[in-house]
């Protein structure tokens, strides 16, 4: 994937440390990488199947389905706008920085304004206006302070765990969670919260795997757009892609765990149904073709 001539995001917010926090760590699928953080297996599951949503889309009361409540804006510290110094600090923030000038002008064709999301780079733990953020929870959107929260150690544990290396599924991830940004920003998230309210565990759940799947979608949209303009696609990279969004399917994951699925407590999609969107949004470019909320998935 091309990035290093690409600008920087000016919504970066680095948490890690004066001391950059990886040492100059490689992107994934290079040759040596960066030292592995504290994200355990379990972390990796969390971020693919919603073991811990509360994150996600602001509670998990009203994600899975056990009704009252609404998610309260928590206090987060904002720290200084700042960019990383090493070179997986400096993709992410070239990453962001492409999402947000595919997604403006969309945004602008539409008659609307996009609201460009922080990226917090963090190493650990952190605070985020959805609570606390650790490693273990993986990559995550918090609506309430309109930021997605990273650990970059995720990308290694990515290409180590899962078999999934490679510039462009750790793109692909920063996109899925932009494409969460996305859904709050034309108020898919508040409706679906308001349905999950009144819905059985079983009903959020199915209601959790369309959110994920159309940040599939809107990822695919980035990706065709931002590839139309600077052709930042380079051989392998769409593989890399569909790589990393088959190997966190839930179907695939809880198999590997526990030796078999159940359907009923997905909420973020098989793998098939998130290479099949995000596909489909990298094949035509059009966010309206991805509404998950019509028809089958």
């Amino acid at each position: 994937m091309r990035w290093e001539d690409f600008r920087r995001s000016d919504n970066v917010e680095d948490r890690r440390g004066s001391g950059g926090g990886f040492g100059g760590g490689r992107l994934p699928g290079g040759r040596g990488g960066l030292g592995i953080g504290g994200l355990i297996i379990v972390g990796l599951i969390a971020w693919a199947t919603g073991i811990n949503p509360a994150v996600l889309i602001g509670g998990a009361e009203i994600l899975m389905g056990d009704g009252g409540g609404s998610s309260q804006q928590q206090s987060a510290p904002s720290g200084p706008r700042s960019q990383p110094q090493d070179q997986l600090g400096q993709f992410a923030s070239a990453v962001l920085a492409q999402t947000e000038d595919v997604w403006t002008p969309i945004f602008k064709a539409q008659g609307a304004t996009y609201q460009e999301p922080g990226l917090v780079l963090f190493s650990g733990a952190t605070r985020s206006g959805c609570g606390a953020a650790q490693s273990a929870m993986g990559p995550f959107y918090c609506p309430n302070d309109e930021k997605v929260y990273l650990d970059l150690s995720f990308f290694q544990e990515m290409k180590q765990r899962f078999r999934a290396p490679g510039d462009f599924a750790a793109a692909y991830v920063i996109a899925h969670e932009v494409g969460h940004h996305v859904e709050n920003q034309i108020g898919i998230l508040s409706q679906v919260q308001q349905r999950q309210r009144q819905a059985s565990r079983s009903e959020a759940n199915a209601l959790s795997v369309r959110v994920e799947l159309m940040a599939d979608c809107l990822a695919g949209v980035w990706a065709y757009h931002a590839n139309a303009q600077w052709r930042i696609l380079e051989d392998g990279d769409i593989e890399e892609a569909l790589n990393a969004a088959s190997a966190i399917g839930d179907d695939r994951l809880q198999k590997q765990t526990q030796g078999y699925a159940v359907p009923d407590s997905f909420t973020h999609g098989t793998s098939a149904q998130r290479m099949r969107w995000f596909k489909q949004g990298l094949e035509n470019g059009d966010m309206k073709q991805c509404n998950t909320f019509q028809g089958g998935i």
